[in-house]
């Protein structure tokens, strides 16, 4: 797993929007957003889509699956 999929595991917070996931990063580029951390993130099942069907809806939101969330108990155990 990739520094950048741990980090959006850390900013995760419930579901959230695309835009609040790149805000909480500090993060201004959309594509290279989607292409470091959102798909990474999403194939290794750490994230899911709250609409699979329809990715690019306007209320698509995503949300940490079980294995993100034991992801971010693991890595604040870690930080302290």
């Amino acid at each position: 797993m990739t520094r950048e999929v741990a980090r959006v595991v850390e900013a995760m917070r419930g579901e959230m929007k695309r835009i609040e996931i790149q805000e909480a990063l500090g993060l201004s580029d959309e594509d290279s957003f989607r292409k470091v951390y959102l798909l990474p993130a999403l194939d290794a099942g750490v994230m899911e889509m709250t609409i699979p069907d329809k990715p690019r809806s306007s209320k698509q939101r995503y949300r940490l699956t079980a294995l993100g969330s034991a992801l971010r108990e693991n890595l604040a155990n870690k930080s302290g």
